[in-house]
């Protein structure tokens, strides 16, 4: 078994994050994954977002407000 370092990218509404995680690798057709808690920090994240609760986001991952580009 080994861990790599990953970043996924959650978006809610006008904003988005950076997740650190690690996946984890076997020699088994569910690899990679998560672990339980990295898969919760990503939830924590997500529903911080849709509450609005950018501080809390912020404490978990980097935090990102998006705008969109009009032509």
């Amino acid at each position: 078994m080994s861990a790599r370092r990953h970043t996924k990218f959650v978006r809610e509404g006008s904003y988005a994050a950076e997740v650190d995680v690690e996946l984890i690798e076997e020699d088994n057709g569910w690899s990679p994954y998560l672990s339980l808690d990295d898969a919760r920090k990503l939830d924590d994240v997500r529903e911080a977002l849709r509450r609005g609760d950018l501080e809390a986001a912020s404490r978990l991952a980097r935090v990102f407000s998006l705008t969109p580009v009009r032509r």
